[in-house]
């Protein structure tokens, strides 16, 4: 499979994590974000007239969304559905729900990092607002999950993609002026993210303390 992508961006980074944890092959296609522009070329709005990057090409189709990768590879390659719960309507009601959590981080807290790190336009005090909104929503489910005994997103024993797809901005955040001090169940789930076997580490992503893992493409 190939995967167009700029590895600073968390969205790319998510995707090339699923994919190292699941041992699923990715050759990677660099298409320079900035300070080219390459994702509004001519050449590239015609594999994907949405100029968003990643794009996964499985070989059989062309995948434009980043939460649409997760998906694809997750329903392809793990046969023991434990990272997409297919045959559990609640907890796909739940991880969908927190796929749109992620992807509002994208929009808030991962606006604020593209804003701060190459000049990205954007209302940046509304982006931090709402991203600190997601982390308090997120804070509260956590602390509360953790009481009873659930240590991710959705009340199994695994973690998801809805983990891994949250997770990309949330530790990325701190780079577009979004502390995360204040969210103390926020960094412990960080720490257990960091944990999962095949964790893979990108630039701005530190492994966890007490487990050796490898560097992943672009760090």
């Amino acid at each position: 499979m190939l995967l167009y992508e700029w590895a600073a961006l968390p969205e790319c980074y998510a995707v090339r994590l699923l994919a190292a944890i699941l041992e699923v092959p990715l050759t990677l296609r660099h298409v320079d974000y900035y300070p080219a522009h390459e994702h509004e070329s001519d050449a590239f709005l015609t594999l994907n007239p949405l100029g968003t990057l990643p794009v996964l090409d499985t070989g059989e189709t062309i995948l434009l969304d980043w939460l649409g990768a997760l998906t694809y590879l997750a329903a392809r390659h793990d046969p023991e559905r434990r990272w997409l719960p297919l045959e559990h309507t609640d907890r796909m009601a739940s991880l969908l729900e927190w796929l749109s959590v992620a992807r509002a981080l994208s929009e808030s807290a991962g606006a604020a990092r593209l804003h701060d790190s190459i000049g990205q336009e954007a209302d940046i005090a509304g982006c931090r607002a709402k991203a600190h909104a997601l982390l308090r929503h997120l804070e509260r489910h956590l602390w509360f999950g953790e009481r009873a005994g659930c240590s991710w997103l959705l009340q199994n024993e695994h973690p998801t993609i809805a983990d891994l797809a949250v997770f990309v901005n949330v530790i990325l955040c701190e780079e577009g002026g979004v502390e995360r001090l204040d969210y103390p169940a926020v960094r412990r789930w960080t720490d257990r993210v960091k944990q999962i076997p095949g964790f893979v580490v990108t630039s701005g992503v530190f492994p966890a303390a007490t487990l050796e893992v490898k560097q992943g493409p672009g760090a």
